[in-house]
This record gives structure tokens, sequence and C-alpha cells, in this order.
């Protein structure tokens, strides 16, 4: 007994030094998705760790399309946002954010959910529709100021053979009235994770659920889809509304949520951010089926966005970052500036035709990223 007092004193005085090299604001606010949705749902999840274990406050902001998560961001309202794959495209500077008020942003992760789920498309279980192919002539659902929702279906008609001309598109203000729109009877098709909470809603429905399979042996399936949807990879979900281990879905997936920031966000907020989200993880990890993904093993730390110096900084000092990880990073950071570079020169031009900017800003982007060696990937 004489040795077991000082070993817990021990123990205890090496928790409370981990805990006091977290310095949070005692404040943080961030956007996510809409109330109900699993980006939403990890999001408070993170947030009463952030409580229990540091004292700090995390407010999470809904917000029902790209644009309203990433603006609070960009105007400083916000530190971080919980957002989905318009991280990619604004970091690109591409659909909606190939406008002369947005233009390619200086975007960096923290961490993100890489979980068990797939991105796809759902019909009603009762509608007949097996595939893809047979969404033509049917109503697809738009969401206004979402691009990542719209170029997301986009990419699963093109899997199968279809484009936005060969079916009835239907306009809706956010991902929640989109998925209510396919409940009501108003929407043949509507696009999320399956692990969303709108999709259980939908499960539950008289009509029920069926979400459309991407073949992976479809190889030319899958070549329309990543010209559209280059974040997209093979997965097979074993999570989510009608989803499970023994009924698994064959499809695509990306991360989601991505805990965004920009690149100007202090290094210590972040790396103590990232900590908090690892040691923490077995805390948060069965608040929402989607949350598994945060884990450290799950991480992609060669995907389409760059992390955050402070993240990598994180990631290193517990040995997970290579330097095969740091190349790659800084490919993509090197491939952001040419992007903002190639945006003032842009800018400079001051055209006042959004057609015609936006026309030129293809093309000077194109030329741009072909002659430093980077796909365009967009033409």
């Amino acid at each position: 007994m004489r040795h077991r007092v000082p070993a817990l004193c021990l123990l205890a005085l090496i928790s409370s030094l981990a805990h006091a090299e977290v310095n949070l604001p005692r404040t943080m606010a961030w956007t996510a998705y809409n109330l109900g949705t699993t980006g939403y749902n990890q999001a408070v999840a993170i947030g009463k760790v952030l409580k229990d274990n540091h004292g700090v406050t995390l407010r999470v902001i809904p917000g029902k399309n790209d644009i309203s998560r990433l603006l609070p961001l960009m105007k400083g309202r916000v530190q971080f946002s919980a957002n989905g794959a318009a991280t990619f495209f604004a970091s690109e500077g591409m659909f909606q954010f190939a406008a002369a008020d947005w233009g390619p942003l200086p975007l960096r992760l923290v961490m993100m959910s890489n979980g068990l789920n797939n991105q796809a498309l759902a019909v009603t279980a009762d509608s007949g529709i097996k595939t893809l192919s047979q969404l033509k002539g049917k109503r697809v659902a738009w969401v206004r100021g979402a691009p990542a929702l719209n170029v997301n279906t986009e990419a699963m008609l093109a899997c199968g053979g279809l484009t936005w001309d060969d079916v009835m598109r239907v306009d809706y203000p956010g991902y929640n009235a989109m998925w209510n729109g396919i409940v009501n009877g108003q929407v043949d098709t509507a696009f999320g994770a399956t692990v969303s909470g709108p999709a259980r809603k939908l499960e539950a429905s008289p009509q029920g659920l069926y979400w459309l399979p991407v073949p992976h042996a479809d190889m030319a399936c899958w070549q329309r889809l990543k010209e559209v949807g280059p974040h997209f990879t093979k997965h097979i979900a074993t999570r989510g509304a009608t989803i499970s281990a023994t009924e698994p879905h064959e499809g695509g997936n990306y991360p989601y949520p991505l805990l965004t920031t920009l690149d100007t966000q202090s290094n210590e907020i972040v790396a103590d951010l990232a900590q908090v989200i690892d040691e923490g993880y077995d805390q948060f990890k069965d608040a929402d089926p989607g949350a598994i993904g945060w884990a450290m093993q799950y991480q992609l730390f060669e995907w389409v966005v760059p992390f955050h110096k402070g993240a990598t900084d994180y990631f290193a000092s517990i040995g997970v970052w290579t330097d095969a990880h740091a190349a790659h990073n800084e490919r993509l950071i090197q491939r952001q500036a040419l992007l903002q570079n190639a945006w003032q020169e842009m800018i400079s031009l001051g055209i006042s035709d959004h057609e015609e900017f936006h026309s030129l800003w293809m093309q000077l982007r194109r030329r741009r990223l072909e002659s430093a060696g980077f796909d365009p990937i967009w033409r």
C-alpha cells in the first residue's frame, strides 16, 4: 500500500498536465449542417467533450447550405465549420465559389469523420427504381446555395449515364427541405449520408427507403462519376438507414463532416482541438452512427484538401504523420496558392458579366494548373 498512493498521485498529475496542455478559447463557434443531420449531431457530441473535459462551451450554428456554412467562417464569426465536400469545391474556386465575391479559399482541415457509411442517392422503396440509370425523366432535388450536394448528385447521375438535362430538377432551399420533399412525394430522389437523420425519417415512412447502388465492378460508371466528383472513393457501407453488416450498401463515400478552418487560424488552437478530438474519441464515438469515423486510423492524410499546420504538428507528435503525407500536403498548399494568384489575376480584369467571368476563369484556371503540372479536374 505504501507505493500505491504515490502511483495514484502520479497518474493524477499526468492527467492534470495533459489537460493543462490544452489551451482553447473558453467559447467557440462552429457552423454545421442542419439540426438532426449526422454532421450537426457529431459536432454537438464533440462539444460535450470540450465542455466536460476542458470547460469550453461550443456553439454549433446550423447552416442550410454550403454558403451559409462557409460565409461565417470567412467573416470571422466562427472559428471552424463541420462542413462537407464544399470545403473541397471552395478551395478550388469551383461551382458557386467561382463567383467574383468568392474565389479559391485558403481552407485547411483539422480532422475528418471517415466512417462506415456511404454518401448516396435515396429513393423510396416502393418506387421500383433500382438503378441510377432509371432516374431518367424523374424528379431530382437541387439545393440552392449547396454546390456540394448538387455536384454529388450530378456525379451519381453520371454513373447512370445521365446529366441534369435528363431529369426534372426540383429546387429546395436546404438539406432538410430536400428530404422532406421525398418523404412528401414531391421529388423522386435525395442525396445524403446513409447515417443522416433525415434518411431515418424516410426509412420510417410508409414508402420506405432504398439506396441506389454504385457498382464497384462498373468501371465506366466510376470513370464518369470521378470526372464530376474526384473526392469519392469506392466503399462498402455497413452503417445507415436500412444498412447493416449483413445488408451492406455498395457505393461511394468521402469524409463527412470535415472540420474546416482558415489557414490563418492559430496553430496552437488547431493542434489543441485535434488533440481533444483524438483523446476524447471514446467519449463521443457512439453518440452518432457516423462518429466512429473520427478515429485516428480513419483519417485520410492524402486527400484533396490540405491539413492545417497545427493539425499536422499534432499528428507528427503522436507518430502518425509521415514524410509522404507532408509532401502530399505541401503539394496541395502549392495548388491553393497557385489558384489564389490566378484568381487575383482574374479579378484585376474587372469583368462584371457573370457568364463571361466564369468562362474566362475556367480557362485561366485550367492553363495555370496544367502549366504547373496539376490536374485541373474540371475542364
